[in-house]
C-alpha cells in the first residue's frame, strides 16, 4: 500500500438527465454532447430504445445511432456501449435506461418463490450494467424517465392542473452513482438535483445548451492542465514581441520547450505588424498629397 496525492485527470463525465416525457432529455442529451465533443458529432453514439427518437434531431449533425430492440436487458445495453467503446465514441447517450429497470422489474415478477430473496438474482445484473457505465472510457449521458404527477397552481384566480416529475423510473439510488444530475421540467428548464462538479448547484434554472457541455468538458480536463499547457495559451494570447520576451524570461525552466513556439507566435506577429504598415503609409501618402494640393491653391 502506498499513499498519493489526490488528482483529478483524464475525467470522463458520468451524468444522468431525468425528466417527465416531452422534457426535451434526448435534446438537451445532444447539446451536451456537442460541447462535450468541441462542436463535432462523429464520435457521438445514441443507444436508443424510444422508438427512433434520437433520428429526429439530425439538424444538430451528423451522430450515431445504435437501436436496441426488446427485451432491454442490462446485458443488451452493456453489449451496446461495447459496440460504442469498440467505433472510438467518446460521448454515449444512452436514452433511455429506465427500460432497463422495466425489464428487470418484469423478470422478477415472473420469478417463482420468495419476492424478497429473488432480488439476489435481480440486483446482480443491474449493478454490472451501472458500472458498466461508470467504468467506461466514455463520457456517459443516461436519461431517466420520471413518473408524471400533476400539481394545482393558482393562475388570475383559477387553480390550473400542471404536470410535474416525480420519482425516476429506476432503481433507488441510481442517481447517486453519476457525477451530475440534471432534472428538467415541462418548460425544458434544468436544474441540478447533485452535481459533484460544483459548476451548477445553487443556480438557477437554465436552458441547456452546447454551452453547458463545453464547460463540463473543461471541468474534465482541469486535471489535466500542466503549467506548460498554461504558458502554450499565454503565448497564443500574446500580441507583441515585448510581451513575447517577457513570457520567456519568466519561465526560465521551460525555455527549451517554448522556444519554438516564441518563435513561431513572433513571427506572426511581424507579420501582421508588416500587412499594417502599407495602410499607414497609403493614409500618410494620402495627406501629403492634400497638402500639396492645398499648397498650390
Amino acid at each position: 500500500m502506498k499513499l498519493r496525492k489526490s488528482q483529478r485527470k483524464n475525467v470522463k463525465i458520468k451524468m444522468a438527465l431525468q425528466g417527465i416525457s416531452g422534457s426535451g432529455k434526448t435534446y438537451s442529451s445532444l447539446l451536451i454532447a456537442k460541447g462535450l465533443t468541441n462542436g463535432g458529432f462523429s464520435k457521438t453514439a445514441i443507444i436508443d430504445t424510444e422508438n427512433g427518437s434520437a433520428d429526429l434531431y439530425t439538424h444538430l449533425g451528423q451522430y450515431n445511432v445504435l437501436t436496441l430492440k426488446p427485451p432491454f436487458t442490462p446485458e443488451s445495453y452493456t453489449q451496446a456501449i461495447d459496440v460504442c467503446l469498440k467505433e472510438g465514441m467518446e460521448v454515449i447517450i444512452i436514452d433511455s435506461i429506465s427500460h432497463c429497470w422495466y425489464e428487470l422489474l418484469d423478470f422478477h415478477s415472473r420469478l417463482v418463490g420468495n419476492s424478497f430473496t429473488n432480488w439476489n438474482k435481480v440486483t446482480p445484473r443491474h449493478k454490472a450494467f451501472i458500472n458498466k457505465m461508470l467504468q467506461a472510457d466514455a463520457h456517459i449521458i443516461a436519461t431517466m424517465r420520471t413518473k408524471q404527477g400533476y400539481i394545482l397552481n393558482h393562475k388570475d384566480g383559477k387553480y390550473i392542473p400542471e404536470k410535474v416529475g416525480l420519482k425516476a423510473i429506476q432503481r433507488d439510488g441510481t442517481d447517486y452513482e453519476f457525477t451530475l444530475v440534471f432534472e428538467l421540467n415541462t418548460k425544458h428548464f434544468a436544474s441540478a438535483s447533485k452535481d459533484r462538479t460544483n459548476l451548477f448547484s445553487g443556480k438557477p434554472e437554465f436552458i441547456i445548451n452546447a454551452a453547458t457541455g463545453k464547460k463540463i468538458l473543461n471541468w474534465c480536463d482541469e486535471g489535466n492542465d500542466t503549467e506548460l499547457n498554461k504558458v502554450e495559451r499565454e503565448i497564443d494570447r500574446c500580441k507583441t514581441i515585448k510581451g513575447l520576451r517577457h513570457i520567456f524570461t519568466k519561465y526560465s525552466q521551460l525555455q527549451e520547450q517554448l522556444k519554438p513556439l516564441i518563435l513561431k507566435k513572433k513571427r506572426e506577429i511581424e507579420n501582421i505588424e508588416t500587412q499594417i504598415i502599407p495602410s499607414s503609409q497609403v493614409i500618410s501618402e494620402i495627406n501629403d498629397s492634400k497638402n500639396r494640393k492645398n499648397g498650390n491653391k
